[in-house]
């Protein structure tokens, strides 16, 4: 029998929207939502207490920017075309049992890499009705694009164009011109997508496109934005250059993904606006940081692409962190890192500057509200779910320590653990 009241002791605790650690803090759990945070809470018979007093204690942390469907960083290109679209349902559940093993309680899922099918949508129901353990899942399964951009992972076949034009009609999101893309944003909706997510521009993961390039039509971009408003649901959007995130704030855009070549201008109009940015900082790292020995490590094409670009990355990467944005913490991982090892961006927003608290408001309430999840998650506050997380590691010090969660409660149930770190602790 599971009891219905926890008592966490907390050592400080990070409530997810003051810049403090608050001492001698307790919290009452009642079920699966906080009842009672405060230095006295009530204790009711046979509540199982939980001592934290060697912990900071935070809100379960929340990953905004995440492709899900791969095993493993090192063979994702050949997942895309080797494995079954059953294997990359089993792939994201895999994910979300160990994001959730590594303090992140809630995940958002920006379109498939391998999959092109809908399995993220029925892991997402699994995990909302108990039926298997992991995060908490926000999704757009399918991202939608254009033949040759960022999105058409055919690319790679591009040499034998019967295969590529095969593999290509695989892609339920690709297609041109605006009546496509607006019955592409119903039927996607239709299908069960919590919001759309558009491949705008190029990027630096595939071979033959490039990040400054606009891949959709100004038109086919209205249309998307316009019907999914219609449709009652926000857009996000991949996007890299200046003109092209500008003209999407004119066309009503709700967040962007990236936006790593950004200038002032556009900076001033997005906070304007009250646009969200998950700017996803670890993918460009070893640019931005320039560290060339750790580059070998990225895909030929991505390192060809961060070599040309660093400067302009390192540029945009100033101008975001000087500015006002609404920024959330996303990850990105397709090189590198597994997608599961969310705690990796916050080392580069502290490696570029950026104040510990500002990572975690990004990484709790503020991702919260770009997930439309800010009345149930995000803090941690009565009424809200016990998604509680603990680390050992000094948050405010340790550039890694969100690698080394050491407790993590989700709607009141209590997980187990792992590091990203491994031997490294």
């Amino acid at each position: 029998m599971k009891e219905r009241y926890k008592i966490i002791r907390c050592g400080r605790l990070y409530d997810g929207v003051s810049a403090e650690w608050k001492p001698g803090q307790s919290i009452l759990v009642d079920g699966g939502r906080i009842a009672v945070v405060g230095t006295q809470v009530p204790e009711p018979e046979n509540a199982l207490e939980i001592d934290l007093r060697d912990c900071q204690v935070t809100p379960g942390m929340i990953d905004a920017h995440m492709h899900m469907d791969y095993i493993d960083w090192r063979t994702v290109r050949e997942e895309v075309y080797t494995t079954s679209e059953e294997a990359k349902t089993l792939a994201i559940a895999r994910c979300a049992r160990k994001a959730l093993a590594r303090g992140f309680t809630t995940v958002r899922h920006v379109g498939g890499i391998t999959s092109n099918g809908y399995g993220v949508l029925d892991v997402k129901e699994a995990v909302e009705r108990g039926y298997l353990p992991g995060a908490r899942i926000v999704a757009a399964p399918v991202f939608l694009c254009t033949a040759g951009s960022h999105g058409d992972l055919s690319q790679g076949f591009a040499r034998n164009p019967q295969l590529s034009g095969m593999l290509q009609r695989q892609r339920p999101g690709l297609g041109s011109g605006r009546d496509f893309f607006a019955n592409a944003v119903r039927e996607q909706v239709k299908y069960g997508t919590d919001f759309l997510k558009i491949m705008a521009t190029g990027g630096f993961f595939t071979p033959y496109d490039t990040p400054v390039q606009q891949q959709l039509s100004d038109g086919e971009l209205e249309a998307i934005i316009a019907t999914a408003h219609e449709l009652g649901k926000t857009v996000t959007a991949h996007v890299y250059t200046n003109e092209l995130m500008q003209k999407l704030i004119r066309f009503g855009i709700d967040g962007m993904e990236h936006g790593s070549l950004m200038n002032e201008e556009t900076a001033a109009m997005i906070e304007e606006r009250g646009i969200y940015l998950v700017p996803t900082f670890s993918p460009y790292e070893e640019a931005v940081h320039y560290d060339p020995e750790r580059l070998k490590d990225k895909q030929p094409e991505f390192r060809r692409k961060l070599e040309l670009y660093r400067e302009a990355l390192r540029a945009g990467r100033e101008v975001i962190c000087r500015s006002k944005i609404r920024l959330g913490y996303g990850t990105d991982f397709v090189a590198v890192h597994q997608n599961y090892e969310s705690g990796y961006e916050y080392e580069a927003w502290m490696n570029s500057g950026m104040k510990p608290f500002e990572a975690l408001r990004a990484a709790t309430s503020t991702n919260a509200g770009i997930l439309g999840l800010e009345d149930c998650i995000g803090t941690v506050e009565v009424g809200k779910y016990a998604d509680i997380a603990a680390w050992k590691r000094d948050l405010m010090t340790d550039s890694k320590a969100l690698l080394d969660c050491a407790f993590v409660m989700k709607e009141g149930e209590i997980y187990g653990t792992e590091s990203c770190l491994g031997e490294e602790q």
